[in-house]
């Protein structure tokens, strides 16, 4: 009896595992696949790098995150699968056609006096969050100026967009492709060609981008401004921004 048992939880385990991995394949079989690939290196490989990073690679993207201490990332680059890879920041950087940054504000110094000089004329999509109570002193000052402007400083030469900082991980996840009209992602930059670039990158992610502004102009979707954290349409996100409609 308790023989029959063990075997039909094993059976009931092995079942499991099975629909888990069905699923994941369907989500990779019906995600819209990108006609431009490209690898994005990813700085920051946390909740918003590995979340940004999954649908990248879903999409046909090639992605390599990156940490000082790369064997943690290997639950990650196994969760994302054969597109993923793991390294050192440098090694990302050198990796990458575009590069995305998420990382604590508070560790924005040290990413500049390390990396500046390696994403000079690179395409950077900051979707760092400036927190005063988390950053201390440093985040006062880039909520004051606006993000964006405050990463062009530490990054001089980088081809700044802002990108994917006005929502969370798991609305990322949760809201790709999602039927209907798609969830808005909000970007701010003063390079037209990354601007383009960015918003294919948010397109195959499975959003719509709406492109607010320059780099000064993202200060509207910032942490400290009044649509942050809101889940909206390209017509509502427009519409809150007072921007022309599309």
């Amino acid at each position: 009896m308790m023989k029959t048992s063990f075997f039909s939880f094993r059976g009931l385990g092995l079942l499991a595992a099975a629909t888990a991995v069905a699923a994941i394949t369907l989500v990779a079989q019906t995600t819209p696949q990108t006609t431009t690939p490209m690898k994005i290196g990813f700085i920051g490989s946390g909740n918003i790098g590995g979340a940004i990073g999954e649908l990248m690679a879903r999409a046909g993207h090639e992605v390599f995150f990156s940490s000082r201490n790369p064997d943690s990332l290997k639950p990650l680059v196994a969760r994302v699968g054969a597109r993923a890879r793991a390294g050192t920041p440098k090694e990302a950087i050198a990796f990458a056609d575009v590069v995305f940054l998420g990382v604590p504000y508070s560790s924005m110094p040290q990413i500049g006096q390390d990396y500046a000089a390696a994403l000079k004329g690179k395409i950077v999509l900051d979707a760092g969050n400036p927190n005063p109570r988390r950053d201390g002193a440093i985040a006062e000052g880039a909520v004051a100026k606006g993000a964006g402007i405050a990463t062009q400083g530490h990054l001089p030469g980088a081809r700044i967009v802002r990108a994917f900082n006005q929502l969370n991980n798991k609305v990322f996840l949760s809201g790709a492709h999602r039927a209907g009209e798609k969830i808005a992602v909000p970007l701010g930059g003063d390079d037209k060609e990354a601007l383009a670039v960015a918003s294919r990158l948010v397109t195959d992610a499975g959003f719509d981008p709406v492109i607010v502004g320059s780099l000064a102009e993202s200060k509207s979707f910032d942490s400290s401004a009044p649509i942050f954290l809101k889940t909206l349409t390209a017509r509502e996100l427009r519409a809150a921004l007072k921007l022309p409609a599309q």
